[in-house]
């Protein structure tokens, strides 16, 4: 059985860190793995994105539908 350390590891981003800013007081986090560019917002996966840039929109779209 999985511990709740073991779930936690997990979940942290992987890869280099590209962007690490804070929006409307809410950090966000893009990292480059092999697969592409990964949006984290408050620590939580949003998606993986072929370009820096089309994750930067998906963090801002995400973020001004949520707030």
């Amino acid at each position: 059985m999985k511990s709740f350390s073991d779930i936690r590891e997990q979940s942290k981003p992987s890869g280099k860190v590209v962007y690490d800013k804070k929006q409307n007081r809410i950090p966000v986090k893009i990292t480059k793995d092999s697969k592409g560019y990964t949006a984290y917002i408050d620590g939580d996966r949003l998606d993986t994105y072929k370009s820096e840039k089309d994750a930067k929109k998906g963090i801002d779209f995400a973020i001004k539908e949520l707030t």
